[in-house]
């Protein structure tokens, strides 16, 4: 389950992915284009302390990017090549906004979706003492099956590679692959994560598995 807030955001995570954006390798965004948000989900953290959130964007006439985020109360020690920024959450205080791909929280909760064919987490936003549930605008499933051995990947701090169009992750004895433009013809012939969202009815593929060599 996962828990939000109410709450304004200053910068807000457009603002902050903005500049960070231009600078992946990955990016094929309209130079000086607005960044829009196209869909979102999230996945459980089991210690309930990080926020994990999955964000689909695109910049003019660019193809959706998938730009996975993690937020926390803390730096994430060792994080500083991931870091896109800090934002002020009038709830929550400083939140540090990371490059999903480098948080070993995230690569845990990728691993484990897609191996035990999870989806995305049920979000509920406290209003008034009480939760209202929010339905997602992006729908995930993992292709595994719930009693499926999961490689051991949190833990380790992850090695990752940015590609033209994908970032690699390796930790422990699995490797990632985050599909950043989905939209090809990524089917392969290994454990992967897909999604829908409004206006992609047809799953397309957000990420693969491996096991790490």
């Amino acid at each position: 389950m996962a828990l939000l807030h109410r709450a304004s955001l200053h910068p807000t995570k457009l603002e902050l992915l903005a500049p960070w954006l231009p600078g992946r390798r990955w990016y094929r965004g309209s130079p000086g284009a607005e960044i829009v948000r196209v869909a979102a989900c999230r996945f459980d953290d089991p210690a309930g302390e990080v926020g994990i959130e999955t964000l689909l964007v695109s910049a003019g006439d660019s193809p959706a990017h998938q730009v996975p985020l993690t937020y926390r109360g803390a730096p994430l020690d060792g994080g500083e090549r991931w870091l896109v920024g800090t934002t002020e959450h009038s709830v929550l205080g400083r939140r540090w906004v990371y490059d999903a791909c480098g948080d070993p929280v995230y690569v845990a909760a990728l691993a484990s979706t897609i191996h035990t064919g999870a989806g995305q987490a049920e979000e509920f936003v406290q209003v008034d003492g009480r939760l209202d549930r929010r339905d997602p605008d992006m729908v995930v499933v993992g292709s595994g099956t719930r009693d499926a051995d999961v490689p051991a990947a949190g833990g380790h701090r992850p090695v990752v590679t940015d590609e033209d169009d994908a970032t690699v992750i390796t930790a422990g004895r699995v490797r990632l692959t985050v599909i950043r433009r989905p939209g090809g013809d990524e089917r392969p012939d290994r454990p992967t994560l897909t999604g829908t969202w409004s206006g992609q009815p047809n799953p397309l593929t957000l990420a693969y598995a491996d096991v790490a060599p």
